[in-house]
């Protein structure tokens, strides 16, 4: 289910089972470095191609929480969004992201705790309809009770 709020904050009051939201992003080079250069992740596979066709993944690829701060932005500025605080979340890569990429991330929900502000989220990331990454949230949702 789709509701028909797509950007700002979805009171607790407000969320139902089945609610998704989602985004798309190019992961360009520039994201890489950026986040190489925040995380302090300088690993090669990310930023040398010589290094990283010599690789497993014969080629540079994103770093694998670069593409699940997505997930974070949807949940973040999305669904439930501004003042959301997160609890909880478990990933599982599946393939890589490589520089070029438009990553599609999804988070949908598939259970509340009202009383306790409680949303818990499907998770994943997908590249032309292919899952990369996949995972579940737990966070809590803002409040129209503490405005």
């Amino acid at each position: 289910m789709l509701d028909n709020n797509p950007r700002g904050t979805i009171c607790i009051e407000d969320i139902e089972v089945g609610m998704m939201r989602s985004l798309r992003k190019v992961i360009t080079d520039r994201d890489i470095e950026m986040f190489a250069e925040i995380s302090t992740d300088h690993n090669p596979v990310h930023l040398d191609d010589d290094y990283a066709r010599g690789s497993i993944f014969e080629g540079r690829i994103a770093h694998g929480m670069l593409t699940a701060g997505l997930i974070s932005a949807v949940i973040g500025e999305q669904l439930p969004g501004h003042g959301t605080v997160y609890l909880g979340q478990t990933l599982k890569f599946i393939s890589p992201v490589r520089p070029g990429d438009m990553v599609e991330a999804i988070v949908t929900v598939t259970d509340m705790d009202i009383a306790k502000r409680r949303v818990t989220m499907e998770t994943h990331c997908k590249i032309d309809g292919k899952k990369v990454l996949k995972g579940e949230a737990i966070v809590m949702a803002p409040s129209r009770k503490f405005d």
